[in-house]
């Protein structure tokens, strides 16, 4: 087998030192044998998110996971997934109920920007009421073929929700509308029921996080991955960001299951159609009220200084994540938010920036296969400091 293109890491000069008793972002180099070896060096790491994660759901309940991974690993296998033997594997190294329905659904929440120019970049956070996510997140480098890229994610997941792959791409998925059959809110529980069914009852689909990193596993320039974004059939909507490394090179694309609005240019997404896209037929609800708040104070930001754009109301109770990232500059920023001590409703810091340049270098130098990439042993020392209050 050929040894894989190294990367090089290292500390970008951009952020001020802070107080460092945030834990530092783990970055692992598994270019040639992905999240399985991701898993399995950073087990105690995934099972510790595991059991946060459970923390919320009550125990006369929790009966459940075994169930639905059993009806998660049975779509999968109908799906065009080619990451269905690595969630099996994961799942063996985890030998624990909920390996299989993380990696089939993709229930995040999130606000995304992205500028077209002079330099493409792409901001976004992530939202999801589970603690641990923000602790917990790792960076993975991986290589399907294409080419490296930095994977923002936890050990045991399989997909790409935000990733980086310098000189090609970066992108970004966001939760779609929901689709509702009534308006009650009374009925939501039914319609989110009925959406599942539908979304189970379909063969051949994609899952939205699968498909993102098929797409920076094979695709080997911008234009490539906006074309398989937009024609793959999925299993359910979602919005995809998206930026290369010239100028022009952003979009939106607007995804329900076979049909594709792409919105090149500078854009700003929350968890709803944008507002100047096209009228779609039924009724499409916001993931939240905030959705289009959130999308106008993000959109409105014009400053360009680090994650000072984190602020209130795209920084709320459940910020898990706020990553930036250029395919240009090889440029990727990463912190993680946990909720605040007590019963405040708000988060607080629980990272220290990982503040990282991602670019290829010659294939002469030595890859790093086995160990942890500590961006040049500095970046415990070198944090970002946010606003989180």
């Amino acid at each position: 087998m050929s040894t894989p293109i190294p990367l090089h890491v290292a500390p970008s000069a951009a952020l001020a030192p802070v107080a460092a008793h945030n834990p530092a972002i783990p970055v692992i180099d598994v270019r040639g044998r992905g999240p399985v070896e991701h898993a399995r060096v950073r087990r105690d790491a995934m099972m510790a998110l595991r059991d946060r994660c459970l923390s919320l759901v009550p125990r006369p309940l929790r009966w459940l996971a075994p169930v639905l991974d059993r009806l998660s690993s049975s779509w999968l296998a109908r799906t065009p997934s080619p990451y269905v033997g690595e969630i099996a594997a994961v799942s063996r190294l985890a030998d624990a109920a909920g390996v299989w329905f993380v990696n089939a659904s993709y229930e995040w929440g999130c606000t995304t920007r992205v500028d077209a120019g002079p330099s493409p970049f792409l901001r976004r956070t992530l939202d999801w009421p589970f603690p641990g996510l923000g602790r917990h997140v790792e960076v993975a480098l991986q290589d399907g073929g294409a080419g490296p890229y930095a994977n923002v994610t936890w050990p045991g997941a399989v997909g790409v929700l935000t990733a980086l792959a310098p000189g090609r791409f970066a992108a970004a998925i966001n939760q779609a509308p929901m689709f509702r059959r009534t308006r009650a809110l009374s009925l939501l529980p039914l319609d989110g029921a009925l959406n599942a069914i539908d979304t189970f009852r379909h063969d051949g689909r994609w899952p939205a996080a699968h498909l993102l990193r098929h797409v920076f596993d094979v695709c080997g320039t911008f234009e490539e991955a906006v074309r398989v974004l937009s024609t793959a059939p999925l299993a359910k909507p979602v919005l995809f960001s998206l930026i290369g490394p010239t100028a022009s090179q952003a979009c939106l694309i607007e995804r329900t299951q076979t049909r594709a609005v792409v919105r090149r240019g500078d854009t700003t997404i929350a968890n709803d159609w944008h507002p100047a896209g096209p009228r779609r037929e039924g009724y499409w609800m916001p993931r939240d009220d905030d959705s289009e708040r959130r999308r106008l104070c993000l959109e409105r930001h014009a400053s360009r200084q680090v994650f000072d754009w984190v602020r209130a109301p795209v920084l709320n109770e459940f910020t898990r994540l706020a990553v930036e990232a250029s395919a240009a500059t090889g440029e990727l920023r990463v912190v993680g938010f946990e909720p605040a001590s007590g019963r405040s409703s708000k988060v607080s810091q629980a990272t220290a920036v990982l503040d990282l340049i991602v670019a290829q270098e010659p294939a002469h130098v030595p890859a790093a296969r086995d160990r942890f990439v500590d961006s040049m042993s500095s970046q415990r020392d070198r944090h970002g400091a946010l606003d989180a209050a």
